[in-house]
């Protein structure tokens, strides 16, 4: 019984682990291949919940043809991460212009630190629980 469980943790922390670094992969190439730009932050969305009212960020940018493209980003806060006005420097993908991130560090790799966070417990416990039964 122990042993199952032990092995669906290390599994699934190889399969949390694999995600993160495809989600690097995927950052690395837009970084390799995408436009750098300036956007400005136009209006930010609110969206209430139990929790309260965040405020998520849509940014306006123009493209190497000058025409105005809009994204509104899908990480709200509050109080809100940006000021309506702000000059903001993104990486958006020349083929899809809804593949947009900000040049920052959590901008470009949240969803790859926050995978390896849940799947590095995942690992080394599930991990150490089998090399101890098997070796």
């Amino acid at each position: 019984m122990w042993i199952l469980l032990y092995t669906f943790f290390f599994a699934l922390g190889c399969f949390l682990m694999y995600s993160a670094y495809l989600q690097y992969q995927k950052t690395e190439l837009l970084l390799e291949k995408g436009i750098r730009t300036t956007a400005i932050v136009t209006r930010l969305v609110s969206s209430s919940s139990s929790d309260g009212t965040t405020y998520a960020p849509v940014f306006e940018f123009k493209d190497r043809q000058k025409n105005t493209h809009s994204y509104t980003s899908k990480i709200s806060s509050s109080p809100p991460a940006y000021d309506v006005g702000e000059k903001v420097k993104i990486i958006y993908s020349p083929k899809d212009k809804q593949n947009v991130k900000t040049i920052s560090f959590w901008g470009l790799y949240r969803g790859m630190v926050i995978l390896a966070m849940v799947a590095s417990p995942l690992l080394i416990i599930g991990g150490s629980y089998l090399w101890y039964i098997y070796f």
